[in-house]
């Protein structure tokens, strides 16, 4: 967890721009590091962008950027990292480090470091535990050999804190146990789940700060934890919820960002496990957001990983409430409900449904929707008693 008494880090953020990236994309993926940083904890203060035809097999992104890079935390030494937002290399890392004398981090580092503080249960921090530590095992020679006198801090929570570079051994061994445990955990909730008797299971998924517990709370009458950050959610929770006198659990899960590495994803395979046995998924989108259709298809890519693509889905618009088109003149409008259903995103992403959960609008339509496809599940299930158990 993040000593709150001590000064904030500071961190430089570098973004790669590659030919099929616009400049748009590119400064809306650098948003999501920079908010990926504050979740963490950190205060970006800088942010280098680096075209690129060729990675650099040894720092990424070329010697004159590191360079450039190099000068700037030089002139500034309050700088503790510096953060890219693609994935480095254990040996991209190490000459990143010895060149600017500073942590280097990648995306998927980072987001380990915000899961290992935001797992609440044992369950979820065994699971993060694991996927540091496999993350780690690659890194482990020379690991921030230059700053043994600054232990502590992003990127060096859970086992990052410890001398786990001087014994491989001992984190093979510690893999090996964590896997163990969370394979014991993950037969403990196949039985739950198979202990839930028939109901049909409905699970929330979405691109990470969409809505999905804040919506979650709204259907079920939960108080579950519901912030504007990122992954705010780690654990699965599932309640029992009734419209109309029928009956169906609902889950909120782990939400999906772009670039989410494949050994977290397996990481967390028994928390995701409630989607891939969902007989409904319900899509959850932050409509108001700049970049909500490549959210759409980051989540879409990660169901299909999942294998839980081709389950019935219903497109959830949340925030309906804050989406705004321009006119010629550039000013921003708001969007009557009624325009929204005829507009291409109610053809394009049907069936789908635009909602606020946070202003409860549009939530009437949303239950009879679900209860519409509830009721279909049920009566495949149970052609002689489609009413719910």
């Amino acid at each position: 967890m993040i000593d709150r008494r001590r000064r904030k880090e500071h961190a430089v953020l570098v973004g790669v721009s590659y030919k099929e990236q616009s400049k748009a994309q590119l400064q809306e993926y650098l948003n999501e590091l920079s908010l990926l940083c504050s979740t963490a904890g950190a205060i970006p203060v800088k942010i280098f962008t680096q075209n690129l035809h060729h990675i650099d097999p040894a720092t990424l992104i070329g010697k004159g950027k590191v360079a450039e890079i190099k000068r700037y935390v030089e002139e500034n030494p309050d700088v503790d990292m510096v953060i890219f937002d693609d994935e480095l290399t254990p040996s991209q890392q190490r000459n990143l480090e010895s060149e600017l004398k500073r942590k280097a981090l990648d995306r998927t580092g980072l987001i380990l470091d915000i899961f290992a503080e935001r797992a609440q249960t044992a369950y979820a921090k065994t699971q993060v535990e694991l996927a540091q530590y496999e993350y780690l095992l690659p890194r482990l020679a020379g690991m921030w050999t230059h700053l043994e006198k600054q232990r502590g801090g992003i990127g060096l929570r859970g086992p990052g804190e410890t001398e786990i570079e001087t014994d491989r051994r001992r984190v093979r061994k510690r893999i090996a146990l964590l896997k163990e445990r969370i394979e014991d955990i993950d037969r403990q909730m196949t039985t739950q789940r198979r202990n839930r008797g028939q109901l049909i299971r409905v699970s929330l998924v979405g691109y990470t700060n969409a809505g999905k517990s804040t919506l979650m709370n709204l259907i079920s009458h939960s108080d579950l934890l519901a912030e504007n950050a990122l992954f705010a959610t780690l654990d699965t929770t599932v309640r029992k919820v009734t419209i109309d006198s029928t009956a169906f659990l609902l889950s909120d899960t782990v939400g999906f960002i772009r670039k989410l590495p494949t050994f977290l994803i397996e990481a967390f395979k028994s928390t995701l496990d409630e989607v891939r046995e969902a007989d409904i998924l319900l899509h959850v989108v932050d409509v108001s957001h700049p970049s909500f259709e490549e959210q759409i298809a980051v989540v879409r890519n990660t169901l299909a990983e999942l294998k839980a693509a081709d389950k019935p889905t219903i497109i959830v618009f949340n925030k309906a409430d804050l989406y705004r088109v321009r006119d010629e003149d550039g000013n921003a409008h708001e969007v009557p409900l009624d325009d929204l259903k005829k507009s291409y995103l109610g053809k394009e992403f049907a069936p789908c449904v635009f909602i606020s959960a946070t202003g409860k609008l549009n939530i009437d339509e949303l239950k009879s929707t679900m209860l519409e496809y509830v009721k279909k599940e049920y009566s495949v299930r149970y052609p002689h008693n489609v009413r719910a158990l």
